[in-house]
């Protein structure tokens, strides 16, 4: 009797499992008063992945990051994270959703007078019953994950801008969060402090498994980082895929913002009256 054919393990890759939606946004409309500034709105950041908001000043990117802290309500649609509806959420779920984020915001926002230590240690003190040794080691990981472990003992007026960028990151990452809402984390940066907070949040993002929102106006930082970008514009989602598509994408409006063009959708001058009536000119 022969043996029976060798068996060969089949040498075909299994196709990636598409990643579950962490942030969903549902028709979603709103605004301030009775201004509208973002309008039915679909938008879905699939946990593990690193997502960017990016437009024009003014086009309401900064206002995602409000929805998906429920700092402000929706007037209409939904905007759920994990599968929750943040509109549902009583005020002791909502402070259980805020543990599950960590928040970069723009300027840093460190408070002045305490210390690099005592600013990463401040969430934990405010959010936990850790014994100090422990949290003298979480704060002192944390410092190190973004080098600056030597710079401790220092206040936020002692070091420079990138450095206080990173202790706001090591801060921010202090209980571990989920998901990460980053408003302008390049900006005001040297080219290198830049490059350094780019190559930061790629990688604690991947090593932490976290879902990151980036809102930036950055495109080349943006772009080496972003899984995905987003194009919000006029209150709506004007464009979106990978870097790599959004940089051939033929959109004009897409072209001027990716390619700095001074000439295209986006104008320089504001909508205003006839400069003829402005300035008394009569014919």
């Amino acid at each position: 009797m022969s043996p029976p054919p060798a068996s060969f393990p089949d040498p075909t890759p299994p196709p990636e499992a598409t990643p579950r939606p962490f942030i969903e946004l549902r028709d979603v409309t709103c605004g301030y008063g009775d201004r509208v500034i973002l309008s039915d709105i679909n938008l879905v950041v699939p946990q593990g992945k690193v997502v960017a908001l990016m437009g024009t000043s003014g086009g309401g990117k900064t206002t995602v990051l409000r929805l998906l802290g429920r700092q402000i309500q929706p007037m209409k649609g939904q905007v759920l994270i994990d599968g929750q509806d943040l509109s549902s959420l009583d005020a002791a779920g909502l402070m259980a959703m805020r543990r599950r984020m960590g928040m970069l915001f723009q300027q840093g926002a460190l408070f002045t007078d305490l210390s690099v230590f005592e600013n990463v240690a401040f969430p934990l003190r405010e959010h936990t019953r850790l014994p100090e040794s422990i949290l003298r080691d979480l704060v002192l990981m944390k410092l190190n994950a973004v080098g600056l472990r030597g710079a401790r003992d220092l206040l936020p007026s002692q070091v420079s801008g990138g450095m206080a960028r990173r202790v706001a990151l090591a801060r921010a990452m202090a209980l571990d969060p989920e998901l990460m809402l980053y408003d302008e984390p390049f900006a005001g940066l040297d080219p290198i402090s830049m490059g350094v907070a780019a190559r930061l949040i790629r990688e604690l993002n991947d090593t932490m498994g976290l879902t990151s929102v980036v809102v930036s106006h950055d495109v080349h930082e943006t772009f080496t980082i972003a899984d995905h970008v987003v194009l919000v514009a006029n209150g709506r989602i004007v464009a979106q895929g990978t870097p790599a598509e959004m940089s051939a994408s033929d959109d004009p409006l897409v072209k001027q913002f990716v390619h700095a063009e001074a000439d295209g959708p986006v104008r320089f001058h504001h909508p205003a009256a006839d400069a003829g009536v402005d300035f008394g000119v009569r014919g």
